[in-house]
């Protein structure tokens, strides 16, 4: 399937116009569709003589994006929906229910096997580059071998009234087998 690039416009700027809300959701969108994922999970959820209005695997990326961005209901969906001069068309809730409905075992098992064929293809283009990965380091320790996907380290304070509830973020936690840290 080929489809439209919804970001062939965007751009980033710090000039304050067209300022849109969570905008982290857009890179995470970005690369679903940049590795492929989005195509392949198209592929994994097609139907035979069944053309949606909006694409399987673009609603179920959506979806994903949505839950990364914090979304914890199908309605949360319409943080994106309300992006839609940065995003393009997002589907309704009503049609993400539906496009989940759609989600049976054997298609299940497809979107699986779609995740595992990008990732080992996103891993194995990564490996390949001449200078390799490049090192994780962590309280300036090179860790090596490791790779570290830091997808969010922001810290978000909480307060509970619970009792005995720890902070959220006390200190680092010393890694078994990495010295210095």
């Amino acid at each position: 399937m080929k489809r439209t690039s919804w970001s062939s416009a965007l751009s980033v700027n710090a000039d304050g116009v067209g300022v849109i809300a969570h905008a982290g959701s857009i890179a995470i969108r970005l690369l679903a569709d940049k590795i492929g994922l989005t195509d392949e999970v198209s592929k994994a959820m097609a139907r035979r003589g069944f053309s949606p209005v909006h694409d399987r695997g673009r609603v179920m990326t959506d979806v994903a994006v949505m839950l990364a961005d914090g979304g914890e209901t199908i309605a949360d969906i319409d943080v994106l929906r309300h992006q839609a001069t940065a995003l393009g068309p997002v589907a309704s809730p009503p049609t993400v229910w539906r496009t989940l409905d759609e989600v049976t075992s054997a298609r299940r098992k497809r979107i699986n096997t779609a995740r595992a064929r990008v990732r080992r293809h996103v891993w194995s283009q990564l490996a390949a580059r001449p200078e390799g990965l490049p090192a994780s380091r962590v309280a300036g320790v090179d860790l090596g071998e490791v790779v570290v996907l830091d997808v969010d380290a922001t810290i978000v304070i909480t307060h509970s009234e619970k009792e005995q509830a720890a902070a959220t973020f006390k200190r680092l936690i010393p890694i078994e087998g990495v010295a210095g840290v």
